[in-house]
C-alpha cells in the first residue's frame, strides 16, 4: 500500500498542530536543551568507539 506526500505532510502537521497547544515554554525548553545533551553524548559515544576498535586492528 502506497501513501502520497501530501497525506503524510497532512498527518504529520496535523498531529503537530493538536499537539502545540498543549506545550508550555517550560516543556519546549527543556526538550530543546534534552535533545542537546542527547546528540552531544551521542557523538562523543561514537567518536570514543571509533578511536577504540580502530587500535585494535
Amino acid at each position: 500500500m502506497q501513501s502520497s506526500n501530501n497525506s503524510l505532510v497532512g498527518t504529520a502537521s496535523g498531529t503537530f498542530l493538536s499537539v502545540l497547544p498543549n506545550l508550555n515554554s517550560d516543556d519546549f525548553i527543556r526538550t530543546i536543551l534534552l535533545a542537546i545533551i542527547g546528540a552531544v553524548v551521542s557523538y562523543g559515544i561514537s567518536i570514543l568507539l571509533k578511536r577504540l576498535f580502530r587500535k585494535e586492528k
